[in-house]
């Protein structure tokens, strides 16, 4: 990066800061909190309703949607570690 970190101290910058933090990796979290909700869903109805799907199949889903939401974390972190690093 070849900006200078922010002054978290500073309040519009730490407001802007926050604001750029929420925009990396939003598809990815978004896509893993869908996912999981889907998976979620779809074990409750094979609960209550259609017993015939295999009990596998929500537990993945379910799974993949946190794997996708585990590395929305990895990356924001990532992205704060690189931000946060002093300008040589």
């Amino acid at each position: 990066m070849d900006r200078p970190p922010p002054d978290l101290s500073d309040p519009a910058q730490l407001t802007a800061y926050r604001r750029e933090l929420r925009g990396v990796a939003r598809g990815v979290r978004v896509g893993g909190v869908t996912i999981t909700t889907i998976g979620a869903i779809l074990a409750i109805v094979r609960a209550w309703a259609v017993p015939g799907i295999p009990r596998l199949v929500p537990i993945v889903i379910v799974a993949l949607g946190v794997m996708l939401m585990l590395t929305a974390i990895a990356l924001r972190s990532a992205y704060h570690a690189r931000r946060m690093r002093p300008v040589d």
